[in-house]
């Protein structure tokens, strides 16, 4: 990357008052379209005429672009924990389900678990501030912490908990602070309220040195994290028992430096950072093994390469072609070499102690993260900046002024350097979010998150339940007020402009519903159709939030959605929607009965007489028993054997088929783990020249062979879809049919 980022120390500074310790933080700083065919990771729709089963006119509306869903394509799970939050109260996070909570930020580095107290150090002049508690002569009991946990316990909510690495806490439940001007001289800046508590900046802006971290402070380590944990899992239980399932490895230990620079004033190097981490990490496998760790937590882009180390000397002397640490971590970026460091002690000592490659990130461009929705270029930007999470197209309109590929760039590294390790977001804010401005930019991020396979996110600060933030949470979390939420299995969902409409896919395990998300960001109404692949159903249930409205979420009536007539290629299902301008849309379309199924049957002769020789000889026919015809191009079929021998390549072939071999298609493929019967099966599907199989009509012959590369025998007859050579077709519902992906016919092994 080695790109010059703007020291995080030049962005810092408070932003609220001194309360408990979610109160403070750092700034940071042509005619309508149908789709037919998904082409690039971006998700793009090449556009096509409407077909002439989309009836009437688009009217005043602007043509929007064209949307499509398919729900066999790019399935993968989403993680529940990509909606959490920091800090959010009891009421929304019951509201929402919310599967995480977080309790993080600058004071909850030096936090002393038998005090209840923090130090919000450069957040509120290096004070320690006794938390709020009834009952203090309890503690540890009934601590801060102690509420938290009990609050996401009463909620159903998993906690992250801040773990210290920078080695200090504070060293009683009283109000003493870093730089006191009577021990240290006047300075800029000192606490209206507690007059000898200065911001450690003498009149002429140069810091104040050499104070004494004991003045606040006393030393923590390993020791002070496992009686921590002890007390936590007296209490909760362990987390396999329902108690706090995450540990962070404190809070941006990178800019330690610049927020906690009382009691560590010069940048933390990688070699530092590293061994704190293996210290900590292993302190809580020691204390909980079922806990996961989250890890380095830097404070946002210049955490990538740069150790804290190189971004205090650098901040300083502009050093960032050459930064002093790069010989300590072999000349290799300091999220690579981490990685790396964590992996060679896992290999070394055969125990875990990260588990999620976790960064934060905030958007740099002036006035999007934390920022307001009062300027329309700024909201432009906003929505146009969540293209950073993703997009490789897409040049940060920042500072940064690269390629970002946030989400995308972290798995990558992670299965580069450490593999098996997730990946976590623990903070990161787009701003706006009291304007629907920024519902509209935390809905798509929400539905990025998801689709590009992140682990874990929590966002800084939480939206008020009445804000419209906190309805873009609702239209995944809890849409229509009764649990209602977003699938949790993405599938593929494109749009032939993303900058106008983005749209997120995802199937829903409980009742296999399919659900569509749609942000309408152009500033405009938009009228585009919405094509589905491997789903249809009478109607579409809409529940939509937007601007008209933006205190509540809207039950829209239900659309009608028409059925293709059946040709090659078209879709299963078509709907054209209007999506008002700055709204956020969602379709539940239902999974339909088993009785709306197209009902298909397999018939198999085998014409090899020789079951233990060196090919197989499966003839396949495919026999249309329903009552709705096909597009054979949704269909695939799969022929189940054992490979006999083991790793060598089996090569297919079609010798001859009645819809045209060229209109065949099949593969081999192994599976990772062997079933009784089979290691693997020929999969046979059809192109769009195949055309569609009518109602009581049958593919007729498709004979196919195959062959190790090396021609060495077969045992046939323990195969799971092996029958014997006859003269003749017989039934054989041991070779599966599989429609869009999901199976409609046959037994797999």
């Amino acid at each position: 990357m080695h790109h010059r980022p703007v020291p995080p120390v030049a962005v810092a500074g408070p932003l609220a008052k001194p309360g408990a310790a979610t109160a403070t933080r750092p700034a940071r700083v042509a005619g309508l379209l149908v789709a037919t065919l998904l082409t690039t990771t971006a998700g793009l729709v090449p556009a096509r005429p409407a077909p002439a089963y989309l009836a009437g006119p688009v009217g005043a509306s602007a043509v929007g672009p064209a949307l499509e869903i398919d729900i066999a394509a790019d399935r993968q799970p989403i993680s529940p924990y990509i909606y959490g939050m920091n800090f959010a109260d009891e009421a929304l996070a019951a509201e929402l389900d919310l599967p995480v909570r977080r309790w993080g930020g600058n004071a909850t580095t030096r936090y002393h678990y038998r005090h209840d107290t923090t130090n919000r150090a450069s957040d509120w002049f290096f004070e320690n501030i006794a938390e709020a508690n009834e009952n203090p002569d309890a503690l540890p009991d009934g601590s801060t912490t102690d509420r938290f946990v009990e609050q996401d316990r009463r909620t159903g909510g998993d906690t992250v908990l801040t773990v210290p690495l920078i080695g200090w806490a504070p060293k009683a439940r009283d109000g003493s602070c870093g730089f006191s001007v009577a021990k240290y001289g006047a300075q800029q800046r000192t606490d209206e309220w507690r007059p000898d508590c200065g911001n450690g900046l003498r009149p002429d802006g140069t810091p104040v040195t050499g104070n004494d971290p004991g003045d606040t402070s006393v030393p923590v380590g390993a020791e002070y994290v496992r009686d921590w944990i002890g007390h936590l899992t007296d209490r909760y239980g362990t987390a396999d028992e329902g108690g706090v399932k995450f540990y962070n490895l404190d809070n941006e230990p990178d800019i330690w430096h610049s927020t906690h620079r009382d009691v560590h004033p010069l940048g933390a190097g990688s070699v530092e950072l590293r061994d704190r981490a293996y210290e900590i990490g292993a302190a809580v496998k020691a204390a909980d093994p079922g806990a996961a760790t989250l890890g380095p937590v830097g404070w946002g882009w210049s955490s990538w390469d740069y150790s804290g180390l190189d971004q205090e000397t650098c901040g300083r002397t502009g050093c960032w072609s050459d930064p002093p640490d790069r010989a300590a971590r072999d000349g290799l970026p300091f999220t690579t070499w981490y990685l790396r460091e964590m992996k060679r002690y896992e290999d070394e000592h055969d125990q875990r102690v990260l588990d999620y490659f976790d960064m934060h990130f905030y958007p740099q461009a002036s006035g999007v993260a934390f920022g307001n929705g009062s300027d329309p270029a700024t909201n432009a930007l906003r929505l146009r900046s969540t293209r950073a999470l993703w997009d490789p197209s897409y040049l940060d309109e920042s500072w940064i002024n690269t390629q970002v590929r946030l989400v995308p760039r972290m798995r990558e590294l992670v299965a580069a350097n450490y593999p098996g390790t997730k990946t976590a977001i623990t903070e990161y804010n787009w701003g706006a979010l009291d304007h629907v401005n920024g519902a509209l930019t935390q809905a798509d991020i929400l539905g990025i998150f998801g689709r590009e396979g992140l682990d874990l996110a929590t966002l800084w600060a939480p939206p008020s339940a009445d804000q419209p933030g906190a309805y873009a949470f609702r239209m995944y979390r809890n849409y229509d007020g009764a649990g209602g939420r977003f699938g949790d299995v993405a599938v593929r969902a494109g749009s032939a402009d993303r900058d106008r409409l983005s749209v997120y896919g995802a199937e829903r395990s409980t009742d296999g519903a399919l659900t569509v998300m749609v942000v309408n960001k152009s500033g405009v109404e938009q009228t585009s159709s919405v094509s589905l692949r491997g789903r249809t159903a009478p109607h579409a249930r809409v529940h939509q939030y937007a601007a008209t409205d933006p205190s509540s979420i809207t039950r829209l009536p239900d659309r009608p959605i028409l059925v293709p007539p059946p040709s090659a290629g078209a879709p299963s299902g078509v709907f054209e929607h209007t999506f008002p301008a700055d709204s956020v849309t969602l379709f539940v379309i239902e999974k339909p009965p088993p009785a709306a199924l197209p009902r298909l049957a397999v018939r198999h002769q085998n014409v090899d007489w020789a079951p233990n020789d060196n090919q197989l000889k499966p003839v396949l026919l495919l026999d249309n028993t329903g009552t709705v015809p096909v597009d054979l191009s949704r269909l695939t079929l799969r022929y189940w054997f054992t490979r006999d021998g083991g790793t060598v390549p089996v090569n297919v072939w079609c010798d001859w088929a009645q819809v045209d071999c060229a209109t065949v298609t099949r593969r081999v493929v192994p599976l990772a783990t062997a079933r009784t019967g089979a290691d693997g099966y020929l999969e046979v599907g059809f192109t769009p020249g195949a055309g569609t199989l009518a109602v009581g009509a049958g593919t007729g012959p498709v004979k196919l062979r195959l062959g190790k590369a090396d021609w060495a025998a077969f045992a046939e007859s323990d195969d799971h879809s092996w029958l014997p050579a006859a003269p003749g077709y017989a039934a054989n519902p041991r070779v599966t049919v599989y429609l869009d992906g999901v199976r409609v016919a046959g037994t797999e092994p």
